[in-house]
């Protein structure tokens, strides 16, 4: 793509060659659609009594793959390969790792089109984040090899013991823990399973992945791509099936060394309980829900907001830990950006996400779209008015898909529970208020702390970083309020109720997450 990079934040002007590649892509994935994929359990394709066929929700008619409803038995065999594998896997030299991750993360690459097609179809992204979605875990993959090696694999001298008589040498080296899961959520599913995945495979540990339901056949094409960059049998093992079976014998295994979950609250929070009882404590890496404000300030650039906040709210459709949630508004300004807000939102093209011109396209399923309906019920009785939205959208070929129309709701009381619940959708509250620090109080005024925007002058960004409470923030952004997270750039991670190891994925401190520290003392 010339000399195109491709992030979250570059997106939205791209050369027409990735058009041309991704409709390509398109056209070809759908005279292919319907395979059967099974498990990958030590490097086998492994076939369950029972399946389940993965519908897309931009047409529901449309029959994605058939896979595999794995149960407790194939959870155990996982386990078990990974288990076996581990020895060899975490004895091999950490460049020989290197090499085969970097070698996973071109796979990706060169496969982008076709990635970035299935994940459009199957998870309702437009063209455009599907495709983020498929370079940043590439990029991902690559942060942790650069992390690696930047860092010698994790081995340092310490000081020397003032031993009189003795030579004392003291080595801190990071060794990885062993069998580490993966589950992963449906709006994300090749970022966050193939950036913690990377991370902990480079660290040295073996893999069980699990993803959403609702997102199982990009997860396993992400699985292929580590299985033909050449991974030793048992290194990544793939299973499918419901959580409340196959994850939870997942969770419950003895042979679970670590996990990174992404997803809600209240499962993340189950899941850190049910991990916590065992016979020692065991890492996990929780990254859970947001509700993301957006200040803006009397003295904001009102077409950077404007944009930021529209890019930010209904991206993805909403159903990003990270979107734009909550704008709170000073007063002086509060009018014309409300009115900033409907027209450029009244803009947006909603239709089905392969196309090139939709922005909006559907929520991933039937319970999504129950959600919105009864959501945009509380909000009208609660008080709130529809700036834009409400409704969802069941004319012509809107008929065959989940489609919610983005929505911005205005005169909601603060004291409304919908200002603090995480509803996951393209429903944004808009509220005023008289200045910046009764706005930081009802920002920080949530469990969440994930990502948060600023919109106002120079002379209050600083005061924004100091207090604002999330892990991720931006100011003065037009390209995302509250979204656009990069490995490199912007790493991601939340505080309070929205991650739980203090260290942002994509960043400097991440990949030793994945491994435990080990002090060698040698004397002679």
């Amino acid at each position: 793509m010339s000399d195109f990079k491709l992030t979250y934040a570059t997106m939205f002007n791209p050369p027409e060659e990735l058009h041309k590649g991704f409709d390509a892509a398109v056209a070809k994935l759908k005279q292919n659609m319907g395979k059967e994929y099974g498990l990958i359990i030590d490097n086998k394709d492994v076939f369950a009594n029972e399946k389940f066929d993965d519908f897309s929700p931009v047409n529901t008619e449309w029959k994605l793959a058939t896979m595999q409803k794995g149960n407790a038995t194939h959870a155990q065999a996982a386990m078990a390969a990974a288990r076996k594998a581990f020895p060899g896997w975490s004895h091999t030299p950490w460049q020989e790792r290197v090499k085969l991750l970097r070698k996973a993360a071109a796979l990706i690459e060169e496969r982008i089109f076709d990635l970035g097609a299935a994940m459009a179809l199957e998870v309702g992204k437009n063209r455009m984040e599907s495709l983020g979605d498929v370079q940043e875990t590439a990029d991902l993959i690559y942060y942790s090899c650069y992390q690696m090696e930047l860092n010698n694999g994790y081995v340092k001298e310490m000081g020397k013991d003032p031993l009189v008589g003795y030579d004392s040498t003291n080595v801190s080296v990071l060794r990885p823990y062993g069998v580490w899961l993966v589950v992963s959520p449906y709006n994300f599913p090749f970022a966050l399973t193939g950036g913690p995945s990377g991370a902990a495979l480079v660290a040295g540990n073996t893999l069980v992945i699990k993803p959403a339901s609702d997102t199982p056949w990009i997860v396993r094409l992400l699985a292929d791509c580590f299985r033909d960059a050449g991974l030793p049998d048992g290194v990544v093992n793939f299973v499918t099936g419901p959580g409340s079976t196959l994850g939870q014998a997942l969770v419950d295994s003895p042979e679970v060394d670590g996990v990174t979950f992404t997803g809600s609250f209240d499962v993340g929070m189950k899941m850190f309980q049910d991990f916590g009882r065992r016979n020692y404590v065991r890492p996990i890496i929780l990254e859970l829900g947001g509700k993301n404000p957006a200040i803006v300030s009397r003295n904001a650039d009102l077409e950077r907001a404007t944009i930021g906040i529209v890019r930010s709210a209904f991206g993805l459709q909403g159903q990003k830990c990270s979107a734009a949630s909550r704008v709170i508004v000073e007063e002086p300004v509060y009018d014309e950006l409300v009115a900033r807000l409907k027209e450029a939102t009244d803009k947006l093209v909603m239709g089905d996400p392969t196309d090139r011109a939709p922005y909006i396209g559907h929520v991933v399923g039937k319970n999504s779209y129950k959600d919105f309906k009864d959501f945009c019920e509380e909000l009208s009785q609660g008080g709130g008015k529809f700036l834009t939205g409400g409704k969802v959208r069941t004319d012509g070929d809107f008929a065959k898909g989940y489609f919610c129309e983005p929505t911005f709701v205005t005169d909601l009381p603060f004291s409304h529970r919908l200002w603090q619940y995480e509803m996951f959708l393209p429903i944004t509250t808009i509220g005023k208020v008289k200045n910046l620090d009764e706005a930081m109080q009802i920002a920080n005024d949530v469990n969440y702390g994930l990502t948060a925007g600023f919109y106002g002058s120079d002379e209050e960004v600083d005061w924004f970083f100091d207090k604002i409470e999330a892990g991720v923030t931006y100011t003065n952004r037009p390209q995302g309020a509250t979204t656009g997270a990069w490995p490199g750039f912007q790493p991601f991670g939340g505080w309070k109720g929205s991650g739980s190891s203090g260290k942002n994925a994509g960043g400097h401190y991440y990949l030793p997450l994945y491994m435990h520290e080990q002090i060698r003392t040698r004397i002679k």
